[in-house]
């Protein structure tokens, strides 16, 4: 159902991990879209002066963070006694988002009286169970800002001492969720409710990076000392079993090394593990911090110059410069018994030790191949040291 939308200027998008068929065209404006948070104040607005007045306004208009006010038209509405309902279907523009199409309900009724707003978690909305969220746990995954939203919008039509139950949910929510990092982070049940500004801006990642921060917080509040980053999904299962980790301590960093480093030199865990596999590695190992493909190519020359120092043949280093790929030029290394990927670990170390910037943590790198074998290993190391030397296997 198409949305009133306000005028804005589209903001260039900082492009996230996509598929060719996915990345959006140069010559065509991204169009922005509006978070789950957006949406749920929209319909709990309309369901509050449903509840009210008898008449459900549509479309309703809500005033976002920023100060704009914008227009949803409503997917349903239901009257009720004692309570009324409202629901929007989620347009998050050309974004990918997983929520893009899902319809938000919001059921409000009379509360207790002196409970002003409470949040409950209707079908398809989690509920935080562990440490470390911005919501503490038995509490709906509904977050701050949009919490915010919602209470202002209840104010606006009932006044700021109204006593209401505002019931959250999403059609389908509990198998949206399991494409997202909530069953990890402790969120059951559902989707959480986000946003800080009520507008999605495409292909911006903040979705990811923020699961990244968030990941990094319920480790700490659980305890644990040791948190790894992985670029995917090999390298992941390769180090939790290398370490036995709990999958509390996966960080799901994906391509964003330099945005999970900075967190946690501000948030620090003891240890922290960087894996990856071996194109990945490389270019972290050639000052990469952002690993996405669009960010470059590996320097397969450059590549080739690390092999040499490492004990490569003329011949050999020659074979490198001219593979197709990071992978191949590995296995030609492996072939004949030269430690590339321990090497190209230790320069990767040199990468990402100056982001955390700390005396207090211990930085390892572990560089795993397509099948999740080990290839090179930069072992744990306080990250003030000034240089590690090439691990010799």
């Amino acid at each position: 159902m198409p949305l009133s939308t306000m005028t804005r200027s589209v903001a260039k998008p900082i492009d996230c991990a996509m598929t060719a068929e996915q990345a959006p065209s140069e010559e065509a404006p991204l169009r922005r879209g509006w978070t789950t948070g957006a949406c749920a104040t929209a319909a709990t607005k309309a369901a509050c002066t449903a509840l009210l007045t008898g008449n459900f306004p549509d479309p309703v208009e809500i005033t976002l963070p920023g100060g704009n006010a914008v227009s949803f038209a409503l997917a349903v509405s239901e009257p009720g006694e004692g309570e009324a309902m409202a629901g929007i279907v989620k347009d998050a523009g050309d974004d990918p988002d997983v929520t893009h199409g899902a319809l938000v309900k919001s059921r409000v009724r009379r509360g207790a009286p002196g409970s002003g707003v409470v949040f409950r978690a209707g079908p398809g909305v989690g509920t935080v169970t562990r440490p470390g969220l911005p919501i503490p746990p038995g509490e709906p995954s509904i977050n701050p800002v949009p919490r915010k939203m919602i209470a202002q919008a209840v104010h606006q039509i009932a006044g700021e001492s109204a006593d209401f139950e505002v019931e959250i949910s999403v059609v389908g929510g509990e198998e949206m969720a399991q494409r997202t990092l909530n069953p990890r982070l402790g969120i059951l049940g559902g989707i959480s409710i986000l946003g800080t500004t009520g507008i999605v801006i495409p292909y911006s990642c903040a979705a990811w990076i923020h699961s990244i921060y968030r990941g990094v917080d319920v480790a700490r509040a659980m305890g644990f000392t040791h948190v790894a980053g992985s670029t995917g999904n090999a390298s992941e299962l390769a180090v939790q079993k290398l370490h036995g980790l709990h999958e509390v301590q996966l960080i799901d960093m994906g391509d964003f090394v330099g945005g999970m480093l900075k967190y946690i030199r501000a948030h620090p865990v003891a240890r922290v593990t960087i894996a990856g596999g071996v194109a990945k590695m490389t270019k972290l190992a050639q000052g990469m911090l952002d690993v996405h493909s669009n960010r470059g190519r590996a320097d397969l020359e450059g590549l080739a110059a690390v092999a040499a120092e490492a004990g490569a043949s003329e011949e050999l280093a020659a074979r490198i410069t001219g593979a197709n790929t990071v992978a191949e030029a590995f296995s030609l290394a492996l072939a004949e018994g030269v430690p590339l990927g321990d090497a190209i670990a230790a320069g990767a170390w040199r990468t990402a030790a100056p982001v955390l910037k700390s005396a207090d943590i211990e930085l390892e790198i572990l560089v795993f191949n397509r099948e999740g074998e080990l290839r090179g290993h930069a072992p744990f190391a306080p990250v003030h040291s000034v240089s590690r030397p090439l691990n010799r296997r």
